[in-house]
């Protein structure tokens, strides 16, 4: 009796130990489901993907974000890759249903002899449930959460889906979030090329991603790599020759920063800032990818020239000097006691001082008549010989002069100063404070192929310099003029001009003060005459010239702020907007807004930007236009919607453009922008400017498929670049070397005359026409709008009485 009351006690015991635990474990379900995150998007959740940006060729030039993440997918990850996670974190993964409840006994079994949980019992699909939705620290309640969101998870998601996660969140160190940016970060290389003792080092991490790091701690990484290769060999995955090779191979990991493809900072950060107004403070987080219009080798030709050229200006302006000098560090002269303390000091400042434009910091440790000593760190030693070449370190004065040449070297360093070397590290150089923009438009979109914005800092001085385009403002003030029946062989006179202006008198002037007297309009903005353009404002009123320059492209509002000044360009552009211009000058005359967003794709390549603006089409367009349409031409069964076109709007009648782009040409073959005749091509076209001071330097040009735009001068808009400084010194030799290289390729364009255009022969003194071969020069009119007879003239040049002729300029000139 009593054997069966025990037994009856033990039964029921158990029983109630079960339903117990079955009513605890409902409560526990109940209590905790409600508060479970919802999994409906579980496929497509985010990851925090740095914004990428690159060049229209693929070429990286800016990465964006706290982490870094490139997702995978996993049928793009090696087996071994897969089988050394599974080796080091869940072997059984493939074959549980989110839960390893032979790992999970012996964390329950931790949690009843330590009253803590100890690690052992999560799987894969436990880690992506904690690692994306749940907070981290090991309670009892996060633990259940745990394991209920995985059975949720592996109901939802397969097996696959569920490692492609697991692989491309995990943190793995070094800011590297994901297998392919661990690859990347630790091996410079893709997860397709890692060896299998890479993989299993790489595989390592997730328990512990700074205590077996394998550049922060290499022996403890290496325990750790060598164990789950040897675990793989043991799991039948790896052949024992395949665990001997990879046991043997040395520790290779190393930090590899991202590396671009092109320098373009100002570039990367205007991608940047239009994501942050397309997508808000997420932009750095959703893996989007930014296809710029940029030409990679172009902006790299842009990179250089504008170097070089701000590198000539100022070499020509004298030394400024050491960029630190140790003199002034103590207060006044070094002692002999201080100079090794300065010297270490300095040392580490050039250690940590980057190299600007090739320009290398070095460090001056000794002085021996003319034979100067450096170091570039604390193990790299040089010495330059400047015995012939002292005249190289003649010292700055102001803009306008430098100094003697210097005796010795002492005169000019002491040691500890901090210097700066040519990329050669054979000479002496600095790094300029003179600044300067570079801006390429393709005429026929807007695209915008190359941007620099200076030669340091972030201010980006392309998009947004305001500064007076002097001279090369005057093409639209001779558009106007050419609109409203001037003609290029109108004389106007090139004379003093008085212009009373409140309580003063302007009195504008020619540079170098000289006047021509009556000089034809061709000749007159080819030689950039002050005066002409100030009469040609004159002639027809502000509010005409205002309202031309504003049906073209220009600000209205801000064209209210000058007055007959703005014949002469001192109303502020930035260089993108004179760039803007000069593309409507160079494709005939249509408005194209330039951009730099080709395309963004999110991280799954799903195009969600695309831009769309108007684009040129010409005559030849248009023939092309109609004849695909004809070909293309569907019967009323096969109807469908017509295809749109977004053309750009004409803004300049195509004769005003044609006898403009001419007389542009003439400011290369005989005017001011004389030194761009060194590129040898007929088909290029353009105007210096240069502002009172001068201050500021323009060259902007073109060519039928590349409208280009230089500016110099220093960020103080007040500061002078010097008496002998022009646009055609200081910013049309960056231009033309940025033209060589980006023209190498392009076929010379042969621009037809259009409709209502001929050509004529005139007296040069009178613009007027002329049978006299001899004396006579030729130039393009408008038919309806032809100069008077200075004798009798029956026929054109080409000696054809029929209507106006298409002709090519070779033609003519």
């Amino acid at each position: 009796m009593k054997l069966k009351s025990l037994l009856s006690f033990f039964t029921w015991s158990i029983a109630a130990i079960i339903g117990g635990g079955l009513m605890a474990g409902a409560g526990i379900y109940l209590y905790l489901t409600p508060k479970l995150p919802a999994l409906q998007e579980l496929s497509d959740i985010r990851m925090q993907t740095p914004l990428t940006v690159y060049a229209n060729d693929g070429a990286l030039i800016g990465s964006f974000g706290e982490q870094k993440r490139i997702p995978v997918e996993a049928s793009d990850i090696p087996r071994n890759f897969v089988n050394a996670f599974l080796a080091a974190e869940d072997d059984r993964f493939f074959e549980h249903s989110g839960v390893d409840f032979k790992g999970l006994a012996r964390a329950v079994v931790g949690l009843a002899t330590t009253g803590e949980i100890q690690g052992g019992g999560s799987t894969i699909t436990m880690q992506v449930a904690r690692n994306i939705y749940l907070h981290r620290g090991q309670t009892f309640t996060r633990k259940f959460s745990e394991i209920l969101l995985s059975f949720q998870i592996e109901q939802q998601l397969s097996k696959d889906e569920i490692f492609q996660l697991y692989v491309n969140k995990i943190f793995l160190g070094k800011r590297a979030y994901g297998i392919q940016a661990a690859a990347e970060v630790y091996y410079g290389t893709t997860i397709d090329q890692l060896t299998l003792a890479q993989m299993a080092m790489i595989a390592g991490l997730p328990k512990g991603p700074s205590i077996y790091n394998p550049i922060v701690n290499p022996t403890r990484a290496l325990e750790r790599r060598n164990w789950i290769l040897r675990r793989m060999h043991s799991l039948n995955m790896i052949s024992r020759e395949e665990l001997d090779h990879a046991l043997t191979e040395p520790m290779s990991a190393s930090t590899h920063d991202t590396q671009l493809d092109v320098h373009a900072p100002y570039v990367a950060e205007m991608a940047r800032l239009f994501a942050v107004e397309q997508f808000g403070e997420d932009y750095s987080t959703l893996g989007y990818r930014i296809y710029t219009t940029v030409n990679s080798d172009w902006q790299t030709v842009a990179n250089n020239a504008l170097e070089n050229g701000l590198n000539a200006f100022d070499s020509r302006k004298g030394y400024r000097g050491p960029e630190v000098d140790a003199s002034q560090m103590l207060g006044g002269q070094i002692t002999p006691e201080q100079v090794e303390q300065v010297i270490a000091a300095q040392i580490n400042r050039v250690e940590n001082t980057p190299t600007i434009g090739g320009h290398v910091p070095a460090v001056v440790i000794g002085i021996d008549a003319n034979v100067l000593t450096l170091k570039l760190d604390r193990n790299t030693e040089l010495t330059i010989d400047f015995s012939e070449r002292l005249d190289e370190l003649r010292p700055y004065i102001d803009e306008n002069q430098i100094g003697r040449t210097p005796s010795a070297l002492n005169e000019v360093f002491v040691i500890g100063d901090m210097i700066r070397l040519t990329p050669d590290l054979n000479s002496i150089s600095q790094v300029p404070e003179i600044q300067g923009a570079l801006i390429a438009v393709d005429p026929n979109t807007g695209a915008i192929r190359s941007l620099v914005g200076g030669y340091t800092g972030d201010y980006n001085r392309a998009e947004r310099a305001v500064r007076q385009p002097g001279s090369s403002f005057k093409p639209f003030i001779y558009a106007a003029a050419l609109d409203s029946g001037m003609t290029p062989a109108t004389l106007i006179n090139d004379s003093p001009v008085v212009v009373p202006d409140g309580e003063s008198i302007w009195r504008p002037t020619n540079d170098g003060g000289r006047f021509n007297g009556p000089t034809r309009l061709r000749q007159a903005l080819y030689q950039s005459r002050n005066m002409v353009s100030v009469r040609i404002v004159q002639e027809l009123g502000l509010n005409h010239i205002r309202n031309y320059l504003a049906a073209v492209g220009f600000n209205r509002s801000e064209l209210s702020r000058t007055g007959l000044s703005i014949a002469l360009g001192a109303q502020g552009q930035t260089p993108l907007k004179m760039a803007e211009l000069y593309a409507m000058l160079a494709n005939g005359g249509y408005r194209v807004e330039p951009y730099l967003i080709e395309r963004i794709e999110d991280s799954y390549g799903n195009i969600i930007y695309q831009h769309e603006g108007a684009v040129v089409c010409d005559t030849a367009c248009l023939a092309q236009r109609e004849s695909s349409v004809e070909e293309e031409a569907l019967s009323l069964d096969d109807l469908i919607e017509p295809t749109r076109f977004n053309d750009a709007p004409r803004v300049m009648d195509e004769s005003v453009n044609f006898l403009l782009d001419s007389i542009l040409q003439d400011v290369i073959k005989l005017g001011t922008g004389r030194r761009a005749r060194a590129l040898e091509r007929p088909d290029i076209a353009g105007k210096t400017g240069t502002t009172n001071g001068p201050t500021d330097a323009w060259f902007s040009g073109y060519q039928r498929n590349l409208a280009t735009v230089v500016w110099v001068g220093y960020d103080d808009a007040e500061r002078r670049l010097g008496d002998r400084e022009y646009g055609g010194s200081a910013a049309l030799p960056i231009w033309i070397d940025f033209m060589r290289e980006a023209l190498a390729e392009e076929p010379v364009y042969q621009r037809d005359v259009p409709d209502g255009i001929v050509a004529v022969r005139i007296n040069p003194e009178t613009g007027l026409r002329t049978q006299n071969r001899d004396n006579s020069i030729v130039e393009y009119f408008r038919q309806d709008n032809l100069p008077d007879v200075e004798t009798v003239v029956t026929e054109d040049i080409f000696g054809e009485t029929e209507e106006p002729r298409r002709r090519n300029l070779d033609d003519i000139f």
